[in-house]
């Protein structure tokens, strides 16, 4: 006869089950080591320890962008301007040290200030004008990437910015954006420690402080939160803030590990970082999603688009492989959200 105990770790086990088929991060968990050993399989060189410092730098430049992406999902937004944001900060950094101080270290902060001021204006849009974040992310998508250029040209007179790297705090901010580290054979680059960093952070955000239940319930039901007290356009504004301080880290890196910044840079990406954090486990819906699962989407991303080059595939499918995880994860999601509001039974 089976004793109580036993009896109890019995009932415990399927509903612990049932939990872990509701996380928004068992898809992209399944999907990352299944993409990790079919590039095992077929490139032996994937398997190098020198490739693991390059998969994980592919994965931590999306990272970066993914990390905030998915909080302004799962607040119910969107932000089509990310991808050119992250050049506007370079562009930013590298023409405000050439042009007025030669001190990078100016041109950081005000580029810090410049990508802030753009995740305010549309935070300040969508809740002035009510209209869909589609639309005011798009206009400032539009409005960067002709600024991005005609100011470019107009500065520097070509489409790319002068070299900085003789001038005073390069080294300095190279060592905190683009410096990195060999241990083993393993180089791990600063920006892995920055994505591991805002990793922690917006972890800790979304499911240990009350902003993070506020993001959630504006992500879930806008009207319900606002009549129960959140601070609706507050915590959007908050989140587009996040988005603008994660393009000035990637764009600084771009700067200091390059030194030149072309103008036209950046269209595109940030559908790369929405593709990351939807197959982490956010739903375009919003008000469902995971931190962790931008992660291990950027991660996929990361592997895959290396993964291809060493097992010597042709490059031209990888949209293809793209665009196939994001429809899976997006019917898998859906699916998981489903399991989940059903709860344990």
């Amino acid at each position: 006869m089976s004793s109580p105990d036993v009896l109890v770790q019995d009932r415990e086990r399927p509903a612990a089950l049932r939990r872990l088929a509701g996380r928004p991060e068992l898809g992209a968990l399944i999907a990352a080591v299944a993409v990790f050993l079919v590039f095992a399989a077929v490139a032996e060189p994937f398997l190098r320890v020198s490739s693991l410092g390059t998969v994980l730098y592919a994965a931590s430049t999306i990272g970066i962008m993914a990390v905030p992406v998915a909080l302004l999902m799962i607040g119910g937004e969107f932000d089509l301007s990310a991808g050119v944001l992250v050049t506007t900060a370079a562009l930013t950094s590298s023409m405000v040290s050439y042009q007025l101080t030669a001190v990078t270290w100016v041109g950081v902060l005000v580029s810090l200030a410049v990508t802030l001021a753009v995740g305010l204006f549309n935070g300040w849009m969508l809740a002035r004008t009510k209209l869909p974040s589609f639309i005011v992310t798009l206009g400032t998508f539009l409005m960067l990437t002709g600024a991005n250029l005609g100011v470019t040209k107009l500065v520097s007179g070509t489409v790319s910015t002068k070299p900085i790297s003789d001038m005073e705090g390069f080294a300095s901010c190279r060592r905190l954006f683009a410096s990195e580290v060999t241990v083993g054979g393993l180089t791990i680059k600063a920006t892995v420690w920055w994505w591991l960093g805002l990793l922690l952070v917006g972890s800790w955000v979304l499911l240990r402080t009350r902003f993070g239940n506020w993001v959630f319930a504006v992500g879930g039901d806008a009207a319900a939160a606002r009549a129960v007290g959140v601070p609706v356009a507050r915590t959007k504004t908050v989140l587009y803030l996040f988005v603008g301080f994660g393009a000035w880290v990637l764009g600084q890196h771009l700067l200091f590990s390059f030194d030149t910044v072309q103008s036209g840079e950046g269209v595109g990406n940030e559908l790369i970082y929405i593709v990351a954090a939807v197959i982490g486990g956010c739903l375009i819906t919003g008000g469902y999603g995971s931190v962790v699962g931008s992660a291990l989407g950027a991660l996929i991303f990361g592997m895959a688009s290396k993964g291809i080059i060493y097992a010597q595939w042709n490059p031209d499918w990888f949209k293809f492989f793209l665009g196939a995880m994001l429809l899976l994860a997006a019917l898998l999601n859906t699916w998981v959200k489903r399991r989940a509001e059903r709860g344990p039974r």
